[in-house]
């Protein structure tokens, strides 16, 4: 597995801060702001970074047009659930670190005609960085921020420059087996 980025304990603590606008409140409070967003905006894509999140867009009716799920919730295992007329694609993306693997299903999955559902073994969280980065202009990028709501990202030209940046401030490995 080729692991082409990973965290440092500097990076892990701003990564804790919202990357977009944070949308506090309950799912319903969150969902219905979301709503308004996205009639508004006209988003060129939406992406949903996390099962929670994932979840309550599809139960909300705003369907993403590509689901990034590990099964996990605040690092507990949750039921698998596959979001309906998706495409699967599986991915190891360990802890902490972002793979080749992870980064190739992102773009294919921004680039594809069809729904997509990438399935994580290991963890989703970086990942909203290269969602943000390969998104198509103005799309919407949302995750969850625990225990607060929701954090959308629009795809701008300025949030990719700021994601690249991220990225390029984390270790970088060629091959790292360890991980």
């Amino acid at each position: 597995m080729s692991v082409t980025y990973v965290i440092t304990p500097e990076l892990d603590s701003k990564f804790k801060e919202p990357f977009g606008t944070l949308i506090q409140g309950s799912f319903f409070e969150t969902m219905s702001q979301f709503k308004e967003i996205v009639a508004r905006e006209n988003p060129a894509m939406i992406i949903s970074v996390g099962d929670t999140v994932s979840r309550n867009l599809h139960q909300h009716r705003v369907i993403p047009h590509l689901s990034i799920v590990d099964y996990q919730s605040m690092r507990r295992k949750i039921p698998k659930q596959r979001f309906p007329d998706k495409n699967i694609i599986e991915v190891k993306n360990p802890k902490g670190t972002i793979t080749e693997e992870a980064i190739g299903a992102i773009k294919e999955g921004v680039q594809s005609s069809k729904q997509i559902q990438i399935v994580v073994d290991g963890e989703e969280d970086l990942l909203t960085l290269v969602a943000v980065l390969y998104a198509p202009e103005n799309a919407l990028v949302v995750y969850g921020q625990p225990h607060k709501g929701i954090v959308v990202v629009k795809a701008t030209q300025e949030k990719k420059v700021a994601a690249q940046r991220f990225l390029k401030e984390m270790k970088t490995a060629k091959e790292d087996k360890q991980v």
